[in-house]
């Protein structure tokens, strides 16, 4: 499990295969929100920004809009058209040694758990 400090957070994560079942639009006709999903969604505090990212093409940007809304899963960013291959974060180490970037990678379409938890000392 990771440890975060109190500090506000981004939480950069993917669409497909992640919080909604993988190309479940495309196979299924709609979209599938994978368990855990909603209850990992409530842990992130108010305060924190949620970029979300999605290989998907545009024409499908109004629906997944719809989806997300219908199911209250909030985000501040919603990018489509991203590439297929690795997604790679690079940030600075606070002065204080505090690091500020994290990757995890889940299995796709597995339930979403809690991943994290709040350090005060951090």
């Amino acid at each position: 499990m990771l440890e975060f400090s109190e500090l506000s957070k981004t939480w950069i994560i993917d669409v497909d295969g992640t919080i909604v079942k993988h190309n479940g639009y495309k196979i299924d006709g709609f979209d599938t929100l994978l368990e855990g999903v909603k209850e990992f969604f409530a842990t992130i505090p108010p305060n924190d920004k949620i970029i979300l990212l999605t290989a998907r093409k545009n024409e499908y940007l109004e629906d997944l809009k719809f989806f997300l809304k219908n199911n209250n899963i909030r985000y501040d960013f919603l990018l489509t058209d991203m590439p297929m291959g690795e997604r790679i974060l690079i940030n600075d180490r606070k002065p204080s040694g505090l690091d500020t970037a994290f990757s995890v990678n889940k299995n796709r379409d597995e339930k979403f758990q809690l991943i994290y938890k709040i350090n005060k000392n951090l």
